[in-house]
């Protein structure tokens, strides 16, 4: 580095800083002296840094697990850098072959936009989305002629491709794999060579698709991009991946009273985590919350609690975090019914199955799940429990019907 450009003692300072911040919860940066070199250059010249994070929308519901990119995406947008939020809208109608065992259903037109919206709206209330750029690859993909594909297809071969735990997996087993699904990868560099990406960030489970950035962008005589692999938050059953499909997971649409009660069955040993990856609370904090934990000063239950209230106030607000840790504290501490139950007006029959009442106050999708619900012992009517699946309910006025631990219905007939 000439004498000119070298680094103040102030901005190297502002260069420890943010490594600081940006290493915080992250599994791996590839290559981690090139993540300090372009912050050095960034610092140096006050030009941000372009930080690029891929959607595949083909799931509109946010969860928890989403959030952790997001939050270091966060980081990045209050060192001042810029965002990139890519959403795959062309790479959509293949979907992302990652960690799937069978070739995935491809998107129709209609469904990546819809899904793609409520990724923005969700993505907002943790991102300042009037400072982050919105992309669609369709942009450049769809521009591409085959002679182009031919030339995009030519940087890789299928042995490297074949080192990808699940095709692997796939090929082995004798599982079908689609050529069409060898150009996801390849589609997802070629976004960060369009973009001109410095960095891409993403979870443990998507570090082959953000190297082959790397690999494109040099191809193409671009800067390489520095690849950041973040953890994936394990569910609420403590041992898959947090995912809608295994209904262990938290929306963070859901409502105040369901993201509190959910947050109260994180299993002990994941809080931290939680805490760490799906939080902004200092890490000093967090750090003391531990050290409270293992040495007997701080109650898990109290913990989870003030975690519960966070998740809450993050997504609805402080005054919903307060309602919520009130709700539950009334409903499953004291074991009383809540006070403000919704009420159902009832025109129907004077009985009725009870299966059939849950689906009609809504309480179920579906006879096939309220008959599970019953028969696994989730369903009470005036606080007691249902035990037969036949049994027939008696409306009237006043009557309590709950499901589970948190949904409550109280019918008014006059």
């Amino acid at each position: 580095m000439s004498e000119e450009t070298k680094l103040t003692l102030e901005q190297e300072q502002e260069v420890e800083r943010q490594l600081e911040i940006l290493k915080r919860g992250v599994v791996e940066i590839t290559p981690e002296h090139e993540l300090k070199k372009k912050i050095e250059k960034s610092v140096r010249t006050g030009k941000p840094l372009k930080v690029k994070l891929g959607m595949d929308p083909s799931a509109p519901d946010v969860h928890l697990g989403h959030t952790v990119p997001l939050h270091k995406l966060r980081q990045f947008q209050e060192l001042g850098h810029e965002i990139q939020m890519l959403i795959g809208d062309f790479t959509g109608r293949i979907g992302d072959p990652t960690g799937k065992s069978e070739t995935r259903k491809q998107l129709s037109d209609e469904d990546v936009k819809r899904n793609a919206m409520t990724y923005v709206e969700q993505y907002g209330k943790i991102l300042d989305m009037e400072k982050a750029t919105i992309y669609y690859n369709s942009e450049w993909l769809k521009a591409l002629s085959f002679e182009d594909v031919i030339g995009l297809s030519a940087n890789m071969t299928v042995a490297r491709m074949l080192e990808r735990d699940d095709f692997e997996k796939r090929y082995k087993s004798g599982q079908p794999i689609s050529i069409h699904e060898f150009f996801y990868p390849l589609m997802q560099g070629y976004d960060s060579v369009a973009l001109e990406s410095d960095i891409e960030v993403g979870g443990t489970d998507q570090k082959f698709n953000l190297l082959m950035g790397r690999t494109l962008q040099e191809a193409y005589g671009k800067e390489k991009q520095v690849a950041m692999t973040l953890p994936l938050i394990e569910g609420l059953d403590g041992e898959r991946k947090m995912s809608k499909s295994l209904n262990n997971y938290i929306g963070i649409d859901e409502s105040p009273n369901e993201i509190f009660g959910k947050s109260m069955s994180i299993p002990d040993e994941l809080m931290i985590k939680y805490y760490k990856l799906a939080t902004d609370i200092p890490m000093d904090e967090i750090n003391a919350l531990e050290e409270g934990i293992k040495n007997g000063s701080v109650h898990p239950r109290d913990a989870k609690m003030n975690l519960g209230a966070k998740f809450v106030e993050m997504y609805h607000g402080k005054d919903a975090a307060d309602e919520a840790k009130s709700y539950f504290q009334t409903v499953f501490q004291k074991r009383t019914l809540p006070t403000d139950i919704p009420e159902v007006k009832w025109s129907g029959e004077d009985a009725v199955w009870v299966v059939e009442l849950l689906v009609e106050l809504k309480m179920m999708s579906s006879k096939g799940e309220a008959r599970r619900m019953v028969q696994n012992g989730g369903v009470k009517v005036n606080e007691e429990k249902v035990e037969d699946v036949q049994a027939q309910i008696k409306i009237e006025d006043g009557l309590i019907v709950q499901v589970g631990k948190r949904k409550f219905a109280k019918l008014v007939t006059h």
